[in-house]
């Protein structure tokens, strides 16, 4: 899968000079820059975080339709899908992205993850509403990021990490004042940051649930209940999603066989793998192949309107 520097740089279309960090990264956006995130699915393992000033967004995360407005914050997460499928012309949001393996580096990293799936555990959906002045509290800070970003700071790095660490820990504070009393304990919080350090070293040896329990010393019960209460999903889920997002990146990014992927990726043989891609993208794997850089089979035409009917 892609680097947060090249999926912006390759997806994008930003200069490498324009993207200063490898970890984070900050943007405003309207509905046409919006819907190239239809094609980071299967190109960035990042978390994103978008909050919407103006304007209306129609899409589809993980199956289920929302629409955003004004003062929505939508949190995405590495392994969920999500396709825009239409906008108002007037749409305006900031984005902030993580790059998965600095985030799960950071000291924060149980904030992030409680901020990332606290809501679809408790609410059921990705999406935090805030207040105006929670909103345009967030807006600036979003805002600060970005100044960091095209200053020539001598200490960028350490700043960003700072601005977006603080930006996690007031975003923790609003979700408890917008959602309530956190559902999920601490201990269960621990126990799924662990499981996603192993799936992102191990993914691609191990397809097994069993693997992942026993490292963490639990039960394979437990261990799908965790995720489960988390996010909605199962560990097979997560171990596919996984598995399909760097098939598809191979297929496009690289000149290996089909039976060298199959083999890369510790399937038995080319057909069961062939089987697996199909099932999961509604393509085979030589026809996804052949698909323009970035096109995903039966995705949307974006539709842009001037107010909602």
């Amino acid at each position: 899968m892609y680097t947060l520097r090249e999926f912006l740089t390759s997806i994008l279309g930003l200069q490498y000079d324009e993207v200063p960090s490898e970890e984070i990264y900050c943007s405003k956006s309207d509905t046409a820059t919006t819907f190239l995130t239809n094609q980071m699915q299967e190109r960035l393992a990042g978390y994103s975080y978008t909050l919407v000033r103006d304007g209306w967004l129609t899409l589809i995360y993980n199956g289920q339709e929302l629409t955003l407005q004004r003062g929505d914050l939508l949190i995405y997460s590495p392994g969920f899908q999500i396709t825009i499928v239409s906008g108002s012309e007037d749409y305006q949001s900031v984005c902030l992205i993580i790059d998965e393996q600095a985030a799960l580096a950071i000291p924060s990293v149980r904030n992030v993850v409680r901020t990332a799936y606290q809501p679809i555990a408790e609410l059921g959906r990705p999406v935090v509403h805030l207040s105006d002045e929670q909103t345009a509290h967030f807006w600036q800070h979003m805002l600060e990021i970005i100044r960091y970003q095209h200053s020539s700071h001598r200490y960028l790095h350490e700043s960003l990490r700072t601005l977006f660490t603080q930006f996690i820990l007031d975003l923790m504070d609003a979700m408890e004042q917008n959602i309530g009393h956190n559902l999920v304990s601490e201990r269960t919080t621990e126990l799924f940051v662990a499981f996603m350090h192993l799936l992102t070293e191990h993914f691609i040896e191990h397809h097994d649930l069993r693997f992942y329990a026993d490292k963490l010393h639990i039960t394979t019960i437990h261990l799908s209940r965790i995720v489960r209460q988390l996010t909605g999903r199962t560990v097979a889920d997560y171990i596919n999603q996984m598995l399909l997002m760097e098939a598809a990146w191979l297929l496009q990014s690289t000149e290996l066989t089909i039976a060298d992927i199959a083999e890369r990726l510790h399937f038995s043989d080319q057909s069961s793998f062939g089987r697996f891609f199909t099932r999961l993208k509604g393509v085979s794997p030589k026809a996804y192949r052949s698909l323009p850089t970035g096109a995903q089979p039966g995705a949307p035409t974006l539709t842009l309107s001037k107010g909602r009917e």
